[in-house]
């Protein structure tokens, strides 16, 4: 009963975002200079948080299911890109929460609970998710070193069980991407909720 209920949420959530901004692969990540408030009281920018071998940035939030499958994930992911020269950030685009699950309150206490060891920031009025074409929560899109898309997509293929993934899409991208090799495969479905964005 508890399966259904999540793939019932599960299919009600899944309805993405068809914007007109859709970075393509090789595409320039824009806005990079906008400083964007941390869980830490700090403001930082993706041009803050770039290493040498690129930047790997993640559209999430508190409370979605899928968010909160996978985010255990979060910090082993943190690790291995500091192992291979790749910054890390993860950004809360959740516009029309921000008054309630995705407040800026709600999200310390999330990070603080999770232990996040990376930037947690608030995207203020959705602009890198509509800038980027983030659909869903969580989405990731993996630059290289001179900010221009490598990977976009899910994290692996197995959100429900770690220990069952069979394709880990986000780690093989980082060690082609550290290794100055070509991706096998730059671009997944992403899973997740929709993004709750500010839509112009």
């Amino acid at each position: 009963m508890k399966k259904l209920v999540f793939l019932l949420f599960a299919m009600s959530a899944m309805i993405v975002y068809a914007g007109n901004n859709q970075l393509k692969i090789g595409d320039k990540a824009s806005h990079t200079d906008v400083k964007m408030k941390c869980v830490t009281g700090v403001n930082l920018s993706l041009d803050d948080l770039k290493k040498d071998n690129g930047l790997l940035v993640i559209f999430s939030c508190n409370t979605c299911p899928f968010v909160i499958k996978w985010e255990d994930r979060y910090n082993g992911l943190k690790e291995f890109a500091d192992k291979n020269d790749i910054g890390m950030v993860v950004l809360n685009s959740n516009y029309q929460k921000r008054n309630d699950d995705d407040s800026y309150e709600a999200m310390k206490k999330h990070a603080e609970k999770n232990s996040y060891n990376f930037p947690y920031l608030v995207d203020k009025e959705s602009l890198l998710a509509n800038a980027f074409g983030g659909q869903t929560t969580p989405h990731v899109f993996l630059f290289d070193a001179n900010l221009k898309l490598a990977y976009k997509g899910a994290i692996d293929n197995n959100y429900d069980d770690a220990s069952k993934v069979s394709k880990a899409y986000l780690n093989d991208a980082i060690k082609s991407l550290a290794s100055d090799e070509s991706i096998q495969l730059a671009e997944t479905k992403p899973v997740g909720c929709s993004i709750k964005r500010k839509i112009d």
